[in-house]
């Protein structure tokens, strides 16, 4: 029987990133919410990436890939969500997330083009005072999509499973 590729469900998409400390704690969380892969456009990265980062070893199970344009990368059936403090935008508490999403971030220090925008299908902004940092929105978008999931898994082996190699703290029982 041939081995069956699963079809993505979760891409992070990042505009034109400059930041390989914060690229790596993208690729962290996206190994901690079980994305499918991390898709980046532009120069800046791949400049930087020589430089070097602690990325957990996620490139290595998550694929991080340099392409042209994320909007021309986008898998068919996929939702587009742009992540975005912009005027129009729905905040992140009243949004219901696709079951199959690419969710794309503005690089650090700058925005998500107006094009980018015109072709999402939803653009999404997380409810702060001020700006976040980009690791930080992923972070947050994911934990979003997670928490609002009816598949979410919650038990005490994803706990063991997950937690690092010298935490052995239980919560005591009480009665």
């Amino acid at each position: 029987m041939p081995l069956k590729i699963k079809e993505p469900q979760v891409t992070i998409g990042i505009v034109n990133p400059k930041s390989v400390s914060n690229m790596g704690a993208v690729m962290r969380a996206a190994g901690c919410y079980r994305v499918d892969s991390v898709l980046y456009s532009g120069t800046r990265y791949d400049r930087a990436v020589k430089h070097n980062t602690d990325t957990k070893g996620m490139r290595r199970v998550i694929p991080l890939i340099g392409v042209e344009s994320l909007l021309d990368a986008v898998d068919d059936g996929m939702s587009v969500v742009c992540i975005e403090l912009v005027e129009g935008a729905t905040p992140l508490p009243e949004f219901q997330h696709p079951e199959r999403a690419v969710y794309i971030f503005g690089p650090e220090d700058g925005t998500i083009s107006q094009a980018t925008v015109d072709r999402a299908d939803a653009v999404v902004y997380v409810p702060t005072v001020g700006c976040m940092n980009l690791a930080g929105s992923v972070n947050v978008v994911l934990y979003d999509r997670l928490a609002k999931s009816s598949s979410t898994q919650a038990s005490d082996e994803l706990i063991r499973s997950s937690r690092d190699t010298n935490n052995r703290v239980k919560v005591k029982n009480s009665g």
